[in-house]
């Protein structure tokens, strides 16, 4: 996050455009890590499921917002 005086700039590495947002499938990855993360195979594995958790519950929020927000 770049903040100036009358502007700011999200610098991020990847983004998803609200209208491609799929409720349904952030709900499915967020189970699936959740189990993924439960069966702890490797910390590998458990840190791929973390992030992927955090991915999905970061669309989820989004999509909370944008319902709010309309």
């Amino acid at each position: 996050l770049e903040v100036q005086p009358h502007h700011v700039t999200v610098l991020a590495d990847t983004a998803i455009r609200a209208k491609d947002l799929d409720e349904k499938a952030a709900l499915e990855a967020k189970r699936a890590a959740e189990e993924a993360m439960r069966n702890k195979s490797s910390a590998e594995e458990v840190a791929k499921a973390e992030a992927e958790l955090s991915t999905a519950l970061a669309q989820l929020e989004a999509i909370r917002k944008l319902r709010n927000r309309a």
